[in-house]
């Protein structure tokens, strides 16, 4: 993490206000008293211009590395016409926002949606400004606004060629009506959008200016540990708090729910020296004899039972596998996997009777305000969160269990600000997890290879059950079948097949699920593309041409399939000792497929060469961000796939840190070309549907180069050496 940071006490009672002079958290320079007294407009929710002709873009989703500030910043310039040298950024607060009955609309970021959810009304507020500021102008100018151009931040009276600059007009701006409605650009005029601006995080981030959760520190700050019962389910027997009283800088022992207990220090240190030394008797519950070997059997039992949910059906599967000339059948398991962020989770919280406000990287910064006033139990007007840019997120940040802590914990200390930082074994063993599953994967070909029925039947965990179950139809979980719906923009089937049954016999064990960066499309993608090759060998067909057959209606699958296998150099030999394998799917509103080049020695190690990635996501906002995600995708999803699994011994989570639970490292990381391939016709995400084809890909190459099927993850469990 970076060095501490400090706020005075006024700029921290102050937190995110507006344009007001206050430091908002986030924003890299803080306004001067100067640029105070003279004024900052905002022109509307999302553009605030200074004097000299800084403009702040206000943007409500979350920064986690993904670039979400700098393309939705360039969305909001594009229509502004500004100079982009001259834009930054800052966060408003969930509760600025419910004040102003939810201008900046949704502060959720997950699911890819930052971009293809927000880009219609974050372009809207841009032009609204920008013809404000032409009005401004005009009117000082006593001329038709349709005489003036905006380009750069400088607004042009085209027949005089008199100028000014949108910090000159700007307060004029802000006291104009905002027009009700606004055209749009044309996006062949798009000068920002679609352009590898520099990021407008960067150098924060280089020079150790960024200001992560774990950095914060107010006045007469303490520190918090904190410790759960490892089993979930469990809970607090007994704890003898009277034996760490005395140990340096402790200040109190809470009990901050049936199954959790924290320590309040001077120091983080002291907290958890202090916690580690602290008696604890756990009664681990009703779940205390579980494992992995248990929770295998559940999920077996649901490959052979006969009730289960539907999520994409088409003419009679069993029917047509029944009377094929041959079936395939294989089945497949996907593993816990933990989140595993970086910055473990943590959140600051000052509590009085009159005021809450808690400081933390969240990926919904709305949800976090709503677990921070049902644990202050105060009034919403009484309370706020200011958001930081998160050290990883991957889905574990859209949860707020560790706000509702820290405010719980502060409650117990009135007035005094409160820091709790996870540990990295606490941050490993209270996840939620990717949720487990099994497939079992049946297939019909005639007697001329074609593939004339598929029955894929998934049985594992729910996720919506676990976190959400109001989100359930007449108790069906919609997310488990992400890229094997039978149509609709968010993850539609590709392949044709006259007789396909796809279902999902729920089976929910102990251990909670997450939404895990990529969620269902991460093992459906394995699942089904793994068995499309399983199936193009037994066909005796290549298995792009085996795909090819079955997309003819599905252009835009095809479309970065063929791309990929075009980059790949599919129809010529591989280089001597290596093999390649292909994969391909719809997630998260885009089309994305990956080719992995790949060896295998004789004792079974693997070396991933080189991949080829194609993504559509409709409109590629910045070129650069969008290389850089794919890129990360994949050291997301190899690591997953190589190495990451949680095992299950006597209730609780056995990988408790990168020892158990390692990432990639930069000497397995291959090569990655990224491939776009926009068809300007809707808007996708980017963030997670990459990750999905890296697995896949890989594991055909490897059957490609040695002949054995590889059906479980992770890779190392794999025997893959030669006799």
């Amino acid at each position: 993490m970076n060095a501490p940071f400090s706020l005075s006490r006024r700029s921290v009672l102050k937190g995110a206000a507006a344009s007001a002079g206050a430091f908002t958290l986030g924003f890299a320079v803080p306004f001067s008293a100067a640029e105070a007294q003279a004024g900052t407009p905002e022109i509307n929710a999302w553009v605030v211009i200074h004097p000299d002709d800084r403009i702040i873009v206000r943007i409500a989703r979350s920064e986690m590395g993904q670039g979400t500030l700098t393309g939705l910043a360039q969305l909001v310039a594009e229509e502004l016409e500004a100079d982009w040298s001259k834009v930054g950024w800052e966060y408003p607060t969930p509760g600025e926002n419910l004040k102003r009955n939810r201008v900046w609309r949704n502060f959720s970021t997950g699911g890819s949606r930052g971009i293809r959810e927000s880009h219609q009304y974050v372009r809207e507020g841009g032009a609204a400004a920008r013809i404000m500021l032409v009005q401004a102008a005009a009117n000082a100018w006593s001329v038709p606004a349709s005489e003036c151009r905006a380009a750069k931040s400088v607004i042009t009276h085209i027949p005089t060629g008199r100028a000014v600059t949108y910090g000159a007009v700007a307060a004029a701006a802000a006291k104009l009506e905002p027009p009700k409605e606004v055209t749009l650009k044309d996006p062949k005029t798009w000068t920002t959008i679609g352009q590898s601006v520099n990021r407008l995080d960067t150098v924060d981030k280089l020079n150790g200016k960024q200001v992560y959760g774990a950095d914060i520190r107010l006045p007469g700050m303490l520190n918090a540990a904190i410790r759960a019962c490892p089993v979930f389910g469990g809970k607090i027997a007994r704890f003898d708090a009277a034996k760490i009283m005395t140990m340096p800088g402790v200040k109190k022992v809470v009990q901050v729910n049936p199954h959790t207990v924290a320590v309040v220090a001077e120091t983080w240190w002291q907290a958890k020296t202090a916690l580690d030394a602290l008696p604890i008797v756990w009664d681990n519950g009703p779940n205390a004899n579980a494992s992995s070997e248990t929770i295998a059997a559940m999920l077996h039992d649901g490959l052979e039972a006969g009730q289960a949910f539907e999520g994409n059906r088409a003419g009679d599967a069993r029917a047509a596998i029944a009377g094929a000339a041959k079936k395939i059948e294989a089945t497949y398991s996907y593993p816990f996997q933990n989140h595993a962020c970086m910055e473990p989770m943590n959140a600051t919280a000052l509590w009085t009777p009159e005021k809450c406000e808690v400081w933390c990287p969240t990926q919904n910064g709305e949800s976090a305000l709503a677990a921070a006033i049902e644990a202050s139990g105060l009034p919403t007007a009484k309370c706020d969160v200011h958001k930081v840019h998160l050290g990883g997120g991957f889905g574990r940040r859209g949860r707020s269990d560790f706000v509702t802590q820290a405010v719980l914990i502060a409650k117990e200390m009135p007035g005094i600000p409160v820091k709790l930082l996870w540990s990295r074994e606490e941050d490993m063993l209270q996840g939620t997890y990717h949720p487990i599953t099994m497939a079992r994967m049946v297939g019909g070909l005639d007697k001329d290879g074609n593939l004339v029925g598929l029955h894929m039947r998934i049985s594992g965990q729910s996720i919506l059950a676990g976190v959400n179950p109001q989100g359930l139809q007449n108790g069906r979980d919609p997310v488990v079948f992400q890229g094997l719906n039978p149509g609709g923009a968010e993850g539609p089937f590709g392949y044709g097949i006259p007789n396909l049954l796809i279902d999902h016999a729920m089976r929910n064990p102990h251990v909670p699920p997450g939404f895990w960066r990529g969620v269902n499309l991460n093992q459906n993608a394995i699942y089904v593309e793994c068995f499309m090759d399983e199936l193009a060998h037994a066909a005796g067909v290549d298995p792009l041409e085996f795909r090819r057959r079955l997309m003819k209606n599905s252009p835009k699958h095809l479309a970065v399939l063929e791309a990929v296998a075009k980059g790949i150099d599919w129809g010529t030999p591989s280089r001597p000792g290596t093999a390649k394998g292909l994969a391909q799917i719809m997630g998260f509103g885009s089309y994305v497929a990956a080719a992995a080049e790949v060896s295998v020695s004789n004792a079974g190690e693997i070396k991933v060469h080189r991949i080829v990635a194609a993504t559509n996501p409709g409109h590629v906002v910045n070129p650069d961000q969008v290389a850089a995600q794919v890129e990360g995708s994949f050291v997301y999803g190899l690591s997953a796939a190589f190495h990451q699994e949680c095992t299950v011994k006597g209730g609780r989570i056995v990988e408790e840190n990168f020892d158990t639970y390692p990432a990639l490292r930069m000497a397995e990381m291959p090569k990655v070309e990224s491939i776009l391939v926009p068809s300007g016709d809707f808007w996708g995400g980017v963030g997670e549907p990459t990750i999905a084809v890296a697995a896949p890909a890989v594991m055909n190459a490897i059957f490609a180069a040695t002949g054995k099927r590889v059906r479980s993850l992770p890779l190392k469990n794999a025997d893959l050496r030669r006799a």
